[in-house]
């Protein structure tokens, strides 16, 4: 979806959970190839930009569900963040048509192994893959998390949805060893202990919603607490203070605070 110069692209990422073996959640996230020019290296959740092909979904609603009432900017950002998802990790949100079931983890799998290569590729349309194989995408297991714009000034600019969702049973995701060099399954906690110790590279949008997330005791209360929330946009505001960086957010978007240090990019 092209933009103009300056503009933030509209973006979507699904932060998948589910309920882990020690702490009560997990979070799918991915390491970032280096080479990739926006946030290299950096651990993350699966997502990225909104393109045409998702308008072409948009225009087929038998190809979804949990549409009703959104208008079709906000089905681009869903439909993105499902297509992106299985691009980037393969886990498929959809379920076979007339089931009230998630498709299972070995037909998804097929799936990816047939179509995901060719879908990153360009050669294959995500509503061609939908559609070839009788499924409907589940928008309705999307609850929306936050809304952050890129900061104005910023070289590369993003308007981004984040998503909260549960992943479907027994599909345990995998990156694609190109844009994503490594996945793993982990705990807010642990995510974040990783970017303090220098393990891992952690945005600030993606620190933020990790500590916010932490604070939920489960997966289901994690999605009952966000269903019950607005989402205060977030457009960070850098300041100087003295020889140090500033960014401001809102107070009210609820991420413990307004004013946060900056240490790299925002």
């Amino acid at each position: 979806m092209p933009t103009e110069p300056g503009a933030a692209r509209p973006a979507s990422t699904i932060l998948l959970l589910r309920q882990g073996a020690i702490d009560a959640i997990e979070v799918f996230m991915m390491v970032r190839h280096y080479q990739i020019e926006f946030a290299s290296g950096a651990l993350v959740f699966p997502g990225g930009s909104v393109d045409a092909g998702d308008k072409d979904i948009v225009a087929r609603p038998d190809l979804y569900a949990g549409g009703a009432g959104h208008d079709a900017a906000t089905l681009n950002f869903r439909i993105a963040a499902i297509r992106e998802t299985f691009e980037e990790s393969r886990i498929l949100l959809a379920r076979p048509r007339g089931s009230h079931e998630l498709i299972d983890a070995k037909r998804a799998g097929e799936i990816a192994d047939s179509h995901r290569d060719a879908l990153n590729e360009g050669k294959v349309k995500f509503a061609d893959i939908v559609a070839g194989h009788d499924l409907v995408l589940a928008l309705d297991l999307l609850v929306p998390y936050a809304h952050w714009i890129t900061p104005v000034g910023m070289p590369k600019r993003f308007d981004t949805w984040f998503f909260l969702a549960e992943a479907p049973p027994e599909q345990v995701g995998l990156h694609d060893g190109k844009e994503s060099t490594d996945s793993i399954w982990l705990s807010p906690r642990d995510a974040l202990e990783g970017g303090a110790n220098g393990r891992f590279t952690l945005p600030f949008p993606t620190t933020r919603n990790l500590i916010k997330l932490g604070k939920q005791p489960g997966v289901q209360a994690a999605l009952d607490d966000a269903r019950a929330s607005s989402v205060v946009t977030v457009t960070p505001v850098v300041t100087r203070h003295g020889d140090k960086r500033q960014l401001r957010i809102p107070a009210e978007a609820g991420y413990d605070g307004e004013v946060f240090e900056l240490t790299g990019t925002p």
